[in-house]
Order: C-alpha cells, then sequence, then structure tokens
C-alpha cells in the first residue's frame, strides 16, 4: 500500500469514528439489538424484535441496530412507529445487506467492520442478541470480549432465542468454563431467554 492509499484508508477510518460520535453524541438511555439481516418478517423472532424496540421506545429507551434488514429492520420499525425515542441504523455495505432499512431516525453507513461494531455499542448499557449467522455471532463475541475485559463496565448481553443458542451456552459452559478459559463471572455476563418483558425490565434496572 502506497502513501496516498494508506492516506486515505487512515482519513476513512477517522472519519467513521468521527462521524459516528457526532451521529450519537448526547444520546442516552440506548440498547443496541443484533440479529440476522435474512430473517423474514413474518418469522416469530422478527416479530419478537420488533415488539422489543417498540416497548423499549415507549420508555424513552433508544434502539440501536446495523440498520439492515432481517432482525434490524423489526426492530427499528418497532422503535421508529413508537415515535417516542430514536431509532438508530449504523449500515455497512454488504453482498446481502445493501440498503439502509426505511424505519430509522438516525443512520450512517460506515466504512469498516471494526469502527461500526465498536460504534453500536459505544452508547449503550446492554445488547438483545436473536438468531443470526456469522456476523451476529463476530458482533457477540466482540461484546462480550468488550464486557470481560472492562470496556464495557456492567455491559449485559441478552441472548433471545432459548432454541436457537441453547448448544451455544452449553460450549461455553462445558469448553470454555470447565478448561478454564473464562470465569463464572464471565457466564453471568449473559442472560439467555424468550421472555421480552424479562428483558424490558432488567434493562430499565440497568438504566436506572
Amino acid at each position: 500500500m502506497n502513501d496516498n492509499k494508506k492516506s486515505i484508508y487512515t482519513e476513512s477510518i477517522i472519519n467513521d469514528f468521527k462521524d459516528g460520535e457526532k451521529l450519537l453524541e448526547g444520546l442516552k438511555n440506548c440498547i443496541t439489538i443484533f440479529g440476522s439481516s435474512r430473517t423474514p418478517e413474518c418469522d416469530d423472532y422478527a416479530l419478537l424484535a420488533q415488539k422489543l424496540g417498540f416497548n423499549l421506545a415507549q420508555k424513552e429507551i433508544n434502539v440501536i441496530t446495523g440498520g439492515g434488514n432481517g432482525i434490524m429492520q423489526a426492530a427499528n420499525k418497532g422503535a421508529y412507529k413508537s415515535h417516542n425515542a430514536e431509532s438508530v441504523g449504523l449500515n455497512i455495505l454488504l453482498p446481502l445487506e445493501q440498503t439502509l432499512n426505511p424505519y430509522t431516525t438516525k443512520s450512517l453507513r460506515f466504512n469498516h467492520f471494526f469502527s461500526r461494531k465498536y460504534m453500536l455499542v459505544k452508547y449503550s448499557k446492554a445488547c438483545v442478541v436473536f438468531p443470526g449467522g456469522f456476523g451476529t455471532l463476530d458482533e457477540l463475541f466482540e461484546v462480550l470480549t468488550l464486557a470481560q475485559t472492562g470496556k464495557l463496565n456492567g455491559f449485559k448481553v441478552f441472548l433471545v432465542g432459548e432454541e436457537y443458542w441453547k448448544y451455544l451456552i452449553k460450549f461455553l459452559k462445558k469448553s470454555l468454563y470447565k478448561n478454564g478459559m473464562i470465569e463464572k463471572k464471565d457466564l453471568e455476563i449473559i442472560k439467555l431467554t424468550d421472555d421480552i418483558k424479562f428483558i424490558e425490565e432488567e434493562i430499565e434496572k440497568l438504566l436506572d
């Protein structure tokens, strides 16, 4: 990479963080929702995400997603329909996620994954993770690492989809924890539940 390309690359990284901070500056009471961009609108998890987004926004809790389709669109749609909080979409150009969903009140398209992932949770107190693929897993483990290492103090992770995530939880307990790779307190960062009312109540406690 020549000096000119390095300069352009560096500038695009700086712009991601500057633009992200400008967009989200001053926003309080934020929650991030992750999940697959491939989930159909009629899927039970998409309907749950939409309901959760609406309920949180009704309580003046801002909803942040990756701005794409599927679960992200569902959560944004719920928050958008509330008209009582911000519905934020932090998008990135991907082969299967090329457009920003139409249910955002604040949005930004990022150049880089790492800057986008950080800004997705920087202003949040918790994240709710619905079923998803590699991208969702990447976001989940990024957040778990940041919370484990104290970069996101008091941050909680809620996994929605007991049947979907149960084998992952089993792996964390039976392999990572059993072999001393993580501690019990690291497992306590995660709450596995399909009860969105419970999630709403726990989030409200975090925001008190």
